[in-house]
């Protein structure tokens, strides 16, 4: 089994169609501790999904379901977390907030987190 690394799902939505959904459950399947946070409240299985920006601690991943429009709302709070890397899933590729996590030293990788987990490249 892979390590255990804890991912914050920005973009979470309790729509089982949205892939930040599939996302959130396939990251829990795999072992992974998921914190979904979101700006509409419910719930993905048994998470709540979280509507306010909390101090986290000891975050690998941050994993983006959030567009580059909405992105800059959130850079200061993903910053926070001090994430070892931030995934950007598809469409939410944005180079300039991509080089700003590099230049903070966290990996910034375009790829698609359904993916990395099936291949067991997460």
């Amino acid at each position: 089994m892979l390590k255990n690394k804890p991912t914050v799902v920005i973009g979470a939505s309790p729509n089982t169609d949205r892939y930040s959904n599939k996302a959130t459950l396939s990251l829990q399947k795999h072992g992974h501790t998921v914190f979904p946070v979101g700006i509409r409240s419910g719930a993905i299985n048994d998470l709540s999904i979280i509507t306010d920006k909390p101090l986290l601690e000891n975050i690998d991943t941050v994993t983006l379901y959030i567009g580059p429009d909405n992105q800059p709302a959130w850079m200061d709070y993903i910053f926070s977390l001090k994430p070892k890397r931030i995934i950007f899933n598809p469409g939410t590729e944005n180079p300039e907030f991509e080089a700003l996590a590099e230049s903070k030293g966290i990996e910034a990788t375009e790829a698609c987190t359904l993916v990395l987990l099936s291949i067991n490249q997460y």
